[in-house]
């Protein structure tokens, strides 16, 4: 499997990405964890899983995740789409592979979800026999929950999260080409906020490089729906937005946008001084360097997320930080979600712990801050890592600030 981007298109030249193919293995994995957690069927709203299942690209509104798209997956068929109006016409015509699908209205208002549970979705569960079925549901509204509950008191409704959350830990060998080809925009993407950053700018221009790059390049969406760049004070401790602040000479600017490409996500941030930095401020950030460099290569098989995070933290304690760390976990799993499980760093109850495992993609993303600290004390790095049979492969390639290392 190559280890860089080739590149997005679909040429004839060379051999890249079969989408159809992907989308049949995406599938295959759903069914297998289906049947692991005893389920007849799985009905997802979640956006990125019924992307996984159906690969339907919708407009998002801000909001409305869980009430706009579901797909709904049975033994021996081909996922069954319920759409918004809006991209049914779209479907009919460009996707082929959808052989059922059916309209449906935002699920907010009672009596619309009740039409739609009683009349649309009600005759496809009673044509596959699932009126009194073990049903996963990954999440939704509670007023379609009782709809469901109304019309089908026979129906079990159970944890159908859990079982697409367990078919997207590991990531398919197309799964990581998108996951390359995302991570190379998003590179893009910091490499323009990047070359914005100067005295008199604010923080919302800076952003408004990065998403014109992020679009430029066919980038489907930035990591976060709010694009994160915070500069100077502003970063310790974080104001997790792009405002109207104006950058000044030794702010520490730090920057967090990513890029969607094919539906996965690469997420990758940097902080970066403008003008020159102050010996404190080179001191938080070579801690977090070095805490993500000793993270990283603690990150292959055999090794654990509590190896991983306490490398962190042990390198960071060189410089007395260990005890800055935002109160946050320190990498997340990525893929068709932005942001999922497996987490590492999380220190809130219920945290468990494992082993990494090859397939597993991660953001690992520490990030220290320092209160008064003139120019700003906070810092993140953060890198898109493949965990593989031998040493970590990371994705990302952005250039860290070296006027902001020490030594």
């Amino acid at each position: 499997m190559d280890r860089y981007a080739r590149g997005p298109f679909n040429v004839g030249y060379e051999q890249r990405l079969d989408v159809a193919a992907l989308r049949q293995k995406r599938i295959a994995k759903a069914q297998e964890q289906r049947r692991k957690a005893g389920l007849d069927a799985l009905l997802v709203w979640k956006d990125e899983n019924q992307r996984y299942l159906t690969d339907l690209r919708p407009q998002l509104i801000t909001g409305k995740t869980t009430a706009l798209n579901g797909a709904l997956l049975v033994e021996g068929q081909a996922p069954i789409l319920f759409c918004s109006g809006g991209e049914r016409n779209r479907v009919d015509l460009t996707m082929p592979w959808i052989t059922e699908a059916h309209t449906i209205p935002i699920i907010e208002e009672v009596a619309l979800v009740d039409g739609m549970v009683k009349d649309i979705l009600g005759p496809v569960l009673s044509r596959y026999r699932l009126t009194d079925a073990k049903l996963g549901l990954d999440e939704s509204n509670t007023v379609f929950v009782k709809a469901l509950q109304r019309h089908f008191p026979k129906l079990q409704i159970e944890d159908g999260d859990t079982p697409m959350l367990a078919a997207r830990k590991h990531k398919l060998p197309e799964e990581i080409v998108l996951l390359e080809e995302a991570t190379a925009i998003a590179d893009a993407v910091t490499a323009s906020a990047t070359a914005a950053i100067a005295e008199g700018v604010r923080e919302c221009d800076v952003a408004g490089e990065a998403m014109r790059t992020l679009f430029r390049l066919g980038g489907e969406y930035s990591h976060v729906m709010t694009p994160f760049v915070a500069s100077g004070e502003h970063m310790a401790p974080p104001n997790r937005i792009c405002s109207d602040k104006l950058i000044r000479n030794g702010d520490i600017v730090f920057i967090d946008i990513g890029a969607a490409f094919g539906g996965y996500f690469g997420d990758v941030a940097r902080a970066v001084i403008c003008g020159k930095p102050s010996d404190q401020q080179r001191k938080i950030f070579t801690a977090v360097y070095e805490g993500l460099m000793a993270g990283i290569a603690e990150m292959r098989p055999g090794r654990t997320n509590r190896d991983c995070t306490d490398a962190i933290v042990r390198a960071a304690g060189k410089y007395g930080l260990d005890g800055r760390f935002l109160s946050l976990f320190i990498a997340h799993g990525v893929g068709i979600g932005a942001n999922e499980p497996p987490y590492i760093g999380e220190t809130l109850p219920g945290a468990p712990t494992y082993e990494f495992e090859p397939g597993m993609v991660f953001a690992v993303e520490p990030l220290i801050w320092v209160p008064g600290v003139r120019g700003g004390g906070g810092v993140r790095l953060e890198d898109m890592v493949l965990v593989t049979d031998g040493a970590p492969h990371v994705l990302s390639r952005a250039p860290y600030d070296e006027k902001l290392m020490l030594g």
